[in-house]
């Protein structure tokens, strides 16, 4: 049946947090949220001893939205902090919503409003969106029951990002176990630099992707963990006698040479046959038989690799660089070719299991948004769902 529906002005109200300025903060007092906080829990707080209104003080388990730059929701769940501007605490009435429900509701709406988000550079969602907005209302068991069931696939979800993220670890521990920590060589390597170990660093094309035949890779399409990511990719034509010069090969090791200081530095490996062509930021590396890829890759995507090539780059009109010399003249230890190969086979076992694990969480995330569909339109037979 179809559900009624309603603005969500009529369940909730939304109160921005409050501005607070550099001169507020301190290294005592209250924590201050900011969105930087909740989309990652690794940036340090703030703090402040300034006595602002009680209205703005967040307590665990209240429901925030970020709606400027990040626009996400999110549930607090530590000590009593203050909220900073550009993100709202929520305050639903239980009586007409459950709380489960109403936060996947309105992660639904974020996504609906995200389409449409102001700005044309920092994508930001206003109050009166959010009050605007409808809503499908259910009976409150019903809320219940939809909470219930899209939670555990929710919670699916989470467990398979969790192990992603652990075979990343996986490889770290690995690569520091077969080589030792790179600054402390306490194996004894030879020290030598990347100029050593390879046989090409080369730029790639700055044409621009107008469509084509070729793939065409850009520094987006290399994570952060040193993996392809082609789920956002452009096309390009090249004349045929530049497609050898431009095209990666399997083994291929490429480089990120200009992005944001976090950024620069990214390193993956080709591991296709396809043909496919790189971007101008991107540099085309070729190794020599003594060295393998896999392993520049795992020295470069180590700790103490991210952390040279951060404090490497210089920063160029708002963006960070590596040219190709500076990358060939980077530190690196010689270890036997025979042991590089036992950790690149190593490596090929876990992309292995790394592309099922990416394909599993595909398909969970396509039944989320089945479900979540249904559910919401009223279209799910609830009657074998249990309320907890």
């Amino acid at each position: 049946m179809r559900y009624p529906q309603t603005a969500i002005s009529e369940v909730a109200n939304f109160n921005n947090g409050f501005p607070f300025k550099p001169s507020d903060w301190c290294s005592t007092g209250y924590k201050i949220i900011r969105i930087q906080n909740l989309s990652d829990h690794s940036k340090p707080f703030n703090r402040t001893q300034k006595e602002v209104p009680a209205r703005y003080l967040v307590k665990r388990g209240d429901i925030l939205v970020s709606w400027s730059a990040t626009i996400d929701v999110f549930e607090w769940d530590d000590e009593d902090a203050y909220l900073n501007q550009h993100i709202f605490k929520v305050d639903y009435n239980p009586h007409k919503v459950d709380k489960q429900y109403f936060k996947l509701s309105l992660k639904n709406t974020v996504r609906e409003l995200g389409k449409f988000a102001h700005g044309s550079t920092m994508k930001h969602v206003v109050k009166g969106d959010f009050d605007n907005h409808q809503i499908p209302l259910p009976p409150l068991d019903d809320q219940i029951r939809i909470a219930t069931l899209l939670s555990k696939v929710e919670n699916l979800i989470s467990r398979r990002r969790e192990q992603l993220k652990q075979l990343d670890e996986l490889l770290k521990s690995v690569f520091l176990e077969m080589f030792g920590d790179p600054v402390r060589n306490e194996k004894g390597w030879e020290r030598v630099t990347i100029r050593d170990l390879i046989s090409e660093a080369k730029y790639d094309t700055s044409k621009s992707a107008e469509g084509g035949q070729y793939k065409y890779l850009r520094m987006n399409n290399i994570s952060t963990n040193g993996f392809w990511d082609f789920t956002s990719l452009k096309y390009i034509d090249i004349d045929n006698y530049e497609v050898n010069k431009y095209s990666l090969v399997r083994n291929d090791l490429v480089f990120n040479r200009t992005n944001s200081k976090e950024l620069v530095g990214k390193t993956a490996v080709y591991s296709s046959d396809e043909k496919v062509i790189i971007a101008g930021y991107l540099i085309r590396v070729r190794t020599k038989p003594e060295a393998n890829p896999w392993y520049i890759w795992g020295s470069l995507n180590s700790k103490a690799g991210k952390l040279r090539l951060f404090n490497l780059c210089r920063n160029i009109v708002g963006m960070a660089n590596i040219n190709a010399q500076e990358l060939q003249d980077i530190p690196i230890l010689k270890p036997p070719i025979d042991l590089q190969n036992q950790f690149a086979a190593i490596v090929a076992k876990v992309e292995a299991l790394r592309g099922w694990y990416t394909q599993s969480l595909t398909n969970m995330e396509s039944l989320y948004g089945t479900l979540s569909q249904k559910a919401f339109k009223g279209e799910l037979d609830l009657s074998r769902v249990l309320i907890v």
